[in-house]
């Protein structure tokens, strides 16, 4: 048992990692048209987590969403997800890699001809538990707040709703690590409100790690951490209450950030 006069750090470093990323470089192209869009990336990304990316278009958000999600292979450095190296895995086994992952992206992405509970039962298929798909499917839509639309289809759904069912969708399997690329993009103010507090919520109670991409500042304040990339480059890591009381308070709206 360690001394409980230890350090901060020393007591966290027991936890195990979700995610750590020890210098990873990426490139697209080859040959003469070979750029590098991500440089020497280092990151930590402990259970419980919500951070936050931010930064320019085109700054390798995304790219570095995909790499962690085992949706791209890794060329140089090292990544670990859920204490596994994804370098030089197999596509097969990235494949089982991203079966412990939920994936919430911008457009909801929900088959219109199924109902919400058989959007999220798609995903209990996944892991072959064909007998009890419809019950999980209506325990986390249920949990998400649309228990009573468990049978309608997406387009009887408003747009708040639709992310909640593929929230439920990327929730159902109970993956430790959860990946949102602009959750919020196509909501209005009231609904990416409401579905980033759930999103906190889950990661609050049930311990998940959640890395999100946006360029909405109205949603920062439910982040434990913000991070910005630049250029291919991580330029800043900071606690929330950090990256608020450095802002020029003329460019950023302090109010959003009052819980």
């Amino acid at each position: 048992m360690l001394n409980a006069s230890a350090p901060a750090k020393a007591i966290a470093a027991v936890e195990p990692l979700v995610v750590q990323v020890r210098n990873l470089n990426y490139y697209f192209g080859e040959g003469n048209l070979r750029k590098q869009v991500l440089f020497d990336i280092n990151l930590d990304l402990p259970k419980g987590q919500i951070v936050i990316m931010t930064g320019p278009s085109g700054s390798g958000k995304t790219t570095l969403l995909s790499l962690i999600g085992a949706l791209r292979s890794i060329q140089e450095g090292s990544l670990k997800v859920l204490e596994q190296e994804i370098v030089g895995l197999r596509k097969s086994e990235l494949v089982e890699v991203r079966r412990n992952i939920g994936f919430i992206f911008q457009a909801h992405n929900l088959f219109e001809s199924l109902t919400a509970s058989q959007n999220v039962e798609m995903a209990v298929e996944l892991l072959n538990e064909w007998q009890t798909k419809r019950e999980q499917a209506i325990a986390i839509l249920s949990q998400v707040g649309l228990g009573e639309r468990v049978d309608y289809k997406p387009n009887a759904l408003s747009g708040g709703q639709k992310q909640r069912v593929a929230i439920a969708r990327a929730l159902v399997n109970q993956p430790m690590l959860i990946l949102a690329d602009e959750p919020t993009a196509a909501l209005d103010k009231k609904s990416g409100r409401e579905v980033v507090l759930l999103m906190q919520k889950l990661a609050k109670e049930e311990g998940r790690t959640i890395l999100m991409v946006t360029h909405d500042n109205r949603i920062l304040d439910v982040a434990d951490r913000i991070i910005s990339m630049v250029d291919g480059h991580l330029d800043s890591d900071e606690s929330l209450a950090h990256f608020v009381s450095t802002r020029d308070p003329k460019v950023l709206d302090r109010r959003m950030f009052m819980m």
